[in-house]
Formats: structure tokens, C-alpha cells, sequence
């Protein structure tokens, strides 16, 4: 009789509970962190540049406003003196003067502010955000206009300047990319006779080139210099200011600050008038271009954080860091130059969201992380 060993128990299955995903966690909390610790410290860094700006201008300016109002208290105390009028009752003919400053009326001879040709101006400044104020809505009904049609109008406007963006980046990567075959032809690294399409790989002849975001940076500010330049010698002979004075007119409208203390193009008559507004119309609509695409670019660069060759970073350090913009910008630059087309992430086609740059690309791929998340 053999002996037979007991059979042992029969293990229970014991189902694994999967793991609380803690490191998702705690990097999207590092990632949170990281991003609020830099907002924070932008906001920070803002307050204490607006402090230092005031404290400057203060300085500068505060004197002299002090003896305009000296002199203007002297002027008004000589003037009631010499013809008889009492202070009060001439204050109050120069409220009624200045009432009629705002609605548009001046002492020469200037150009009708709400003809068509100075309505268009207005709008044009409305829709820019330039905003000079030397025109404004004096109705209830105009006022009621503007604030629906500068809801739209600016909301397209800047689509319009981010698209504007888009296009510099294509003409820039293209022309970069030519100056680097010429150089590479120059060099003999490159066949004379090789063209785009040919059987030589381009992959081969360009291998480990990418275009820079500093360039971009680079010809941009060049651009906008000479660009300032040329309007401000314009100005300058029509307008009769100081060059000088072009120069800051210039800046402050470009960049759509739009102080009101310099306005072009607001005389009756010109010699060459509708050569001259052209000029104007061309020289601001390029301008407000380039250097909001040149903001762009720098607070794209400002917004990485950290110190990059200019090139453009892999998707992996894309994932790893979460800087959208400037990796849609170097990879915009990247496959313009070697002529691929661009593609949208898995992602953010699933989710509905299309690409760009700028501020454009951040609230893009923003919604789409956002939508992915949920």
C-alpha cells in the first residue's frame, strides 16, 4: 500500500491592488508648483519694475510740471489783471474750452475728426489697441458701439497679429535655411547642384542644423529698429517734430502704449496727403506687427526659464518641462526650414484644439492638456 503525501491546501488567488499612482501626483503638484512659484515671482518682479519706473519719471518730471503750474498760475493772475476779468469767471471759459478740446474742436486749423478718413483712423486705433484719445465717442449711442465693436474688433486683431507671427516664422525659417545651403555650397559640404525634391537626402546634406529662436529674435529687433528709423524720418519732415520725438511717437505706437501727445497724420492739408497716409497707415499696421511678434518671442524665451542653445527641443524634454509655447516655436522654425509639414499632437487633435504660438499656443495646447485630463 503506497503511502501518498497530502496534497498541500490550494493557495487563494489574491488579486493585487494597483498602486495609488503617487508620482503622477506629485508631479503634476511639482509642475503646479513650479508654474505658480514663476507666475508669483513675474508678478513680483512686474511690481517692483512699475516702482523703480515710477520713482524715474517722478524724478524727471515732477520738477518741471511744477513750474508749468507755476507759470500757468502767473499767466491766469497777469491776465485777470490786465483786462479786467475775474480768475473765477476765466476758469470757467477755460472749462468750456477744454470741453471742447475733448469733443474735438482746436484753435488751427486740423482735419475733421469724424469725416470718414478720420473715423477709419479711430476704428483703426480701436481695433489695435493703440488708443490715443485724442478722438472719442461723445454720444450714448457711440459709446454703446464701441464697446461691442471693440470686443470683436480687438479679439480679431490679435488673432490676426499671432497668424502675423506664424507667417514671419515660415519666411524666416525658409531664408535661414537658404543662407545655410548657400553656406554649406560655400564650404563644398554641399553639391552645387543639389536642389529640394532631388535624390540626395536633404536629412544627409542638413543633418543636425536647426534654425535658431535668437535669430528670430535678432532679425526681429533689427527689423523693428529699422523700421522705427525710416517712419521717424518720415515724420520728421512731414510733421516738423524732432527726430526725437519721431522716435518715441514711434515706439509708443507700436507697441500700442498710444499716449495721444504725438498723433500723426492730423493736419487739414499735407503736401502729398494721400501719399503720406498711406505711408502712415503702412508704416503703423507693420510695425504693431513686428513688435508684437517681437514681444512675443521674448516672453516666450522669458516664459522657458532656463537657458537653451536656441534650437529646438526634443518632444521628450517637451513632456518632461511642459514649455509649450517655445517648443511650438523652435519646431515651427525646425520643419518650415526643412520643409515638412506640420503636424498636430495626438492629443490636442482629439481633443478639437489646433496649434500656434504665442499667446495663441499657450491657450491652445492649455485647453487641450486640460481636456486630455479630464
Amino acid at each position: 500500500m503506497s503511502s501518498r503525501s497530502p496534497r498541500p491546501p490550494p493557495r487563494r488567488c489574491r488579486r493585487r491592488l494597483p498602486r495609488p499612482s503617487c508620482c503622477c501626483c506629485c508631479c503634476r503638484r511639482s509642475h503646479l508648483n513650479e508654474d505658480t512659484g514663476r507666475f508669483v515671482l513675474l508678478a513680483a518682479l512686474i511690481g517692483l519694475y512699475l516702482v523703480a519706473g515710477a520713482t524715474v519719471f517722478s524724478a524727471l518730471e515732477s520738477p518741471g510740471e511744477a513750474e508749468a503750474r507755476a507759470r500757468w498760475g502767473a499767466t491766469l493772475r497777469n491776465f485777470s489783471a490786465a483786462h479786467g476779468v475775474a480768475e473765477p469767471e476765466l476758469r470757467a471759459f477755460l472749462r468750456h474750452y477744454e470741453a471742447a478740446l475733448a469733443a474735438g474742436v482746436r484753435a488751427d486749423a486740423l482735419r475733421p475728426r469724424w469725416d470718414f478718413p478720420g473715423a477709419f483712423y479711430f476704428v483703426g486705433t480701436v481695433v489695435s489697441t493703440i488708443g490715443f484719445g485724442m478722438t472719442t465717442p461723445a454720444t450714448v449711442g457711440g459709446k454703446a458701439f464701441l464697446i461691442a465693436y471693440g470686443l470683436f474688433g480687438c479679439a480679431g486683431t490679435i488673432l490676426f497679429f499671432n497668424l502675423f507671427l506664424e507667417r514671419i516664422i515660415s519666411l524666416l525659417a525658409f531664408i535661414m535655411r537658404a543662407c545655410r545651403e548657400r553656406q554649406l555650397r560655400r564650404s563644398g559640404l554641399l553639391p552645387a547642384t543639389f536642389r529640394r525634391g532631388s535624390a540626395l537626402s536633404e536629412a544627409d546634406c542638413l543633418a543636425g542644423w536647426k534654425p535658431s529662436v535668437y535669430h528670430v529674435l535678432l532679425i526681429l529687433g533689427l527689423f523693428a529698429v529699422l523700421l522705427s528709423c525710416c517712419a521717424s524720418a518720415m515724420y520728421t519732415s512731414v510733421e516738423g517734430w524732432d527726430y526725437v520725438d519721431s522716435l518715441y511717437f514711434c515706439f509708443v505706437t507700436f507697441s500700442t502704449i498710444g499716449f495721444g501727445d504725438l498723433v500723426s497724420s492730423q493736419h487739414a492739408a499735407y503736401r502729398n496727403q494721400g501719399l503720406y497716409r498711406l505711408g502712415n497707415f503702412l508704416f503703423i499696421l507693420l510695425g504693431v506687427c513686428c513688435i508684437y511678434s517681437l514681444f512675443n518671442v521674448i516672453s516666450i524665451l522669458i516664459k522657458q526659464g532656463r537657458r537653451l542653445s536656441g534650437e529646438l527641443i526634443s518632444m521628450r524634454d517637451l513632456t518632461a518641462s511642459n514649455k509649450v509655447s517655445l517648443a511650438l516655436l523652435q519646431k515651427q522654425l525646425s520643419e518650415t526650414a526643412n520643409g515638412y509639414p506640420r503636424s498636430v499632437c495626438v492629443n490636442t487633435r482629439q481633443n478639437g484644439f489646433s496649434g500656434g504660438v504665442g499667446a495663441l499656443g499657450i491657450m491652445n495646447n492649455r485647453l487641450a492638456e486640460t481636456s486630455a485630463s479630464r
